[in-house]
């Protein structure tokens, strides 16, 4: 088995002054992906801002390749991707121009990461006019650009039909296969075998 990249050792949080969790530890290899599960409230989406370095940790370290993550926050949001509840999107522009933006910052074609989520066909319609579905399609299209090492999903299938969530195994498939890791707290199934549970 390789080598853990990400480690997580005895994390806390705490939110509006109360304990969310505590003792928290894990790693992460290339290639490996982490479900975390758990009633509302538990913290899922908590632990997954904590990654991303949005929010600090009350105790506990997180390392990458055993130095702390958390020294070089810029660094540390170069190699990762969060997508949180919102989708993120701008309601004037259109699908394409969404993806352009964020391409410019991070590289990647945004045709090809349309493509990817089968969302070509309307990729000169304005975000506004978009389902909720094809919205969330939308905002997952942005990990189909230039590739980071860290995907952080919260309900990355909120809002999706089944063939949308069966679009997204291919996605989260090659991102592994690069050695790309994933952590992604979810209620139902994802397309994500032999992925480790982590209940909260």
């Amino acid at each position: 088995m390789e080598a853990s990249l990400l480690e997580a050792q005895q994390l806390a949080c705490w939110r509006a002054e109360r304990l969310v969790f505590a003792g928290l530890s894990f790693t992460l290899a290339p290639g490996e992906a982490l479900l975390l599960t758990g009633a509302n409230g538990a913290g899922k989406s908590s632990l997954l801002r904590l990654l991303a370095g949005l929010v600090p940790l009350a105790e506990g370290r997180l390392l990458w390749h055993g130095a702390d993550a958390m020294a070089d926050l810029p660094g540390h949001a170069r190699r990762l991707r969060y997508l949180g509840h919102q989708d993120a999107l701008k309601p004037s522009l259109s699908a394409r121009d969404n993806l352009a933006f964020f391409a410019r910052l991070h590289g990647g074609d945004p045709m090809a990461a349309l493509a990817a989520l089968d969302l070509a066909p309307l990729a000169d319609l304005p975000a506004r006019v978009l389902s909720s579905g094809q919205k969330r399609r939308l905002a997952l299209a942005r990990l189909a650009l230039a590739p980071a090492e860290l995907w952080l999903l919260d309900e990355p299938t909120v809002g999706l039909d089944a063939a949308s969530v069966e679009r997204l195994g291919p996605l989260l498939a090659a991102h592994r296969a690069r050695g790309g890791m994933v952590v992604a707290a979810t209620h139902l199934p994802l397309p994500l075998p032999d992925a480790r549970e982590l209940r909260l």
